[in-house]
C-alpha cells in the first residue's frame, strides 16, 4: 500500500496497550461520572472515543464485540437500562468499521469532523432509548458532548499513536 505523502509507517499496536487504554478509558468515565462533575450532560465519553479510535486503527483487534462488553460494563456501572451503551457503543463501532479505510488517508486534524456524526449518532441512540423507556432525559448540556468528543479526537489519537511511531534510524544499512 503507498502511504500518503508525509505519513509515517507505524509499528503493530501492542495488545497490552490496546487493553490497557481502553481500560483507563472505562475508569475515566467511571471517575467522572461519580467526581467532581456528578455525571453532567456536556462530558465527552472518553470510552468511546478510545473505542471508535481502536475501531478504526486496529479493527481486527477491537471490534464490534468489544464495543458490546464495554457497552454493557458502563451499563452496569450507571445503573442504566442493560443494554442502551451497548447498543450505542456497537452501532458506533459498526460505523467505525465502515469508515476505517477512508479515515487513514486522512490528518488528525481532518479526521476529527469526520468522526463528528458516529459520536451524534451514538448520543442519539442513547436519548432515544432513555425516551422509550420514559427516563429522564438530560439537558441541553447534551448537544455540546460529541462535539467534545470530535475535538478531543486529536490529542487522543495523538497519545495513542505515540507508541507505534518509529524513532528516526541513522542506519544507513535499514532506511525502514
Amino acid at each position: 500500500m503507498i502511504l500518503p505523502r508525509g505519513q509515517e509507517l507505524l509499528l503493530p499496536a501492542s495488545p497490552w496497550f490496546i487493553a490497557a487504554s481502553l481500560l483507563l478509558g472505562l475508569l475515566l468515565n467511571m471517575l467522572l461520572n461519580m467526581g467532581l462533575l456528578g455525571n453532567a450532560a456536556y462530558m465527552p465519553d472518553c470510552l468511546s472515543l478510545v473505542l471508535v479510535f481502536w475501531c478504526i486503527h486496529q479493527p481486527r483487534r477491537v471490534g464490534i464485540g468489544w464495543c458490546f462488553l464495554f457497552g454493557l460494563a458502563t451499563d452496569v456501572h450507571q445503573a442504566a437500562l442493560l443494554g442502551q451503551h451497548a447498543l450505542s457503543f456497537s452501532v458506533m463501532g459498526f460505523l467505525a468499521f465502515l469508515l476505517h479505510r477512508r479515515m487513514q488517508w486522512f490528518t488528525r486534524s481532518s479526521q476529527a469532523p469526520q468522526v463528528l456524526p458516529i459520536f451524534i449518532l451514538g448520543t442519539l441512540i442513547d436519548l432515544l432509548v432513555r425516551y422509550v423507556v420514559g427516563r429522564d432525559l438530560p439537558g441541553w448540556g447534551i448537544v455540546f458532548a460529541p462535539v467534545l468528543e470530535a475535538a478531543l479526537w486529536i490529542p487522543v489519537s495523538f497519545v495513542l499513536l505515540l507508541p507505534q511511531r518509529r524513532a528516526p534510524d541513522p542506519d544507513v544499512h535499514r532506511p525502514i
